[in-house]
């Protein structure tokens, strides 16, 4: 269980104005947990029973600024995220940045939260990549951007060592199309992703995937299989 009855987590949430976001946000302000929530949003700062209870502004590349708030943080969810048709140059990197490099930044940031953390309780990251990191997108920026999140994801995690692993939980959650501003099309809904992604990452297990297309549900476990056996080698022979 990530929720104590005696203890009121809290839960950061990154790309909280996003149509997910804001679903995520409310739920879990539901159910009782407190949010914080980081945007690179100027306007979105309104605080009601539906917001996050703080909201706190950042920018890629100056994650290292945002320690101190994450170090209050029990449950780090990132969902943010660029989508981009563009075939300029820089639309490569900036989602290689945005999608990629940021939430590894993140992910680097916590662990060593974690690490240092005095408190019995775990901390926890979830860590929303893509059907795109194995799967086409008709965009390429974009899917060379998941692919490389989620290939860092998985190492970082079966590369883990064990007393890290006593303070520290990984979650991969691999999200098919849902309706956004950056998707108008997406199948799902984000109201039905967000219950999902409280209802599966509740449970013990690390992959979480939801979506539509049953060909991820074959995949992506099979994919990081093969990346813990490659991990197990490197471990055996480092």
């Amino acid at each position: 269980m990530i929720k104590s009855a005696n203890n009121v987590k809290t839960v950061g949430i990154t790309g909280a104005s996003g149509a997910l976001g804001k679903e995520l946000t409310k739920l879990f302000r539901q159910k009782g947990y407190k949010v914080i929530g980081f945007s690179h949003s100027k306007t979105n700062s309104e605080v009601n029973l539906e917001s996050p209870n703080k909201w706190i502004k950042w920018e890629c590349g100056k994650e290292s600024n945002l320690k101190k708030h994450l170090k209050k943080i029990d449950i780090l969810i990132l969902n943010h995220g660029i989508y981009n048709l563009s075939r300029e140059n820089n639309n490569y990197e900036n989602s290689i940045e945005v999608n990629a490099l940021s939430k590894f930044k993140f992910l680097n940031l916590f662990e060593d939260i974690a690490r240092n953390n005095e408190s019995l309780i775990q901390k926890e990251i979830w860590i929303n990549t893509s059907e795109a990191e194995i799967l086409p997108a008709l965009n390429p920026s974009y899917e060379i951007s998941k692919s490389l999140i989620g290939q860092l994801v998985s190492f970082k995690k079966n590369l883990l060592d064990k007393d890290t692993k006593k303070k520290f939980i990984i979650k991969k959650i691999i999200l098919g199309p849902f309706k956004s501003e950056l998707n108008p099309i997406g199948i799902m809904s984000p109201k039905f992703v967000s219950k999902k992604i409280y209802d599966l990452a509740n449970s013990k297990s690390y992959l979480v995937i939801i979506s539509p297309n049953p060909l991820s549900y074959l995949l992506f476990p099979l994919k990081e299989f093969f990346n813990f056996l490659y991990c197990q080698i490197i471990y055996r022979y480092k």
